[in-house]
């Protein structure tokens, strides 16, 4: 299924034909996929989400949207980034409120790709979400392009067509929010 017949699909469950969430997921699937099992490839190895069950909770989350309103594929999966993003860091609290007080579960920030974080330990799922809540209060674009880049696994061409800005601009962002991300992280885990 190519780009404009996602589009297609997405503006008729946004128009409110639910039987589409059904036929976006079947194309989806296989993206989501591998989203989740590139961020749980860094969990400890007893996690007790795998990445298929990741993507089942981020499917639960998404089709129980009263008024989803997905514009393009690289929206979609920039709402889909966020809702990875909240069930980690949910899973992750809850499991720390279960041993009250015990290890946090934690996840690399390394092999992005390219232009990744590029942080060399394993880093917080917590203290990222917390640093993440930080950099919202002061540049909320900034924010989300990390939330769509890390979680989401987005380009930097998905995420400038998703919060409708250049390029050049996600790229520029991205730079500064790394940078302030490894600096809080150094911070908080020294």
């Amino acid at each position: 299924m190519g780009e404009s017949e996602i589009t297609e699909v997405l503006q008729g469950i946004t128009r409110g034909d639910r039987t589409q969430v059904g036929v976006l997921f079947t194309h989806v699937y296989p993206n989501l996929q591998q989203i989740a099992a590139r961020l749980l490839s860094h969990e400890r190895p007893n996690h007790t989400l795998d990445p298929t069950a990741l993507v089942h909770e981020v499917y639960l989350k998404l089709v129980d949207q009263n008024r989803a309103n997905w514009k393009t594929r690289s929206h979609f999966f920039a709402v889909g980034a966020e809702a990875m993003r909240r069930i980690l860091v949910d899973h992750a609290r809850h499991r720390l409120r279960a041993k009250h007080g015990g290890e946090m579960i934690r996840i690399s920030l390394t092999d992005l790709h390219a232009n990744s974080l590029s942080i060399d330990r394993d880093e917080d799922v917590l203290a990222l979400a917390e640093i993440l809540d930080r950099l919202e209060k002061i540049d909320p674009r900034q924010a989300k392009i990390v939330e769509m880049r890390f979680f989401g696994g987005l380009t930097l061409d998905e995420t400038a067509e998703a919060l409708g800005v250049s390029r050049r601009t996600v790229a520029a962002e991205w730079r500064v929010a790394r940078a302030m991300i490894r600096a809080e992280l150094s911070r908080v885990v020294s």
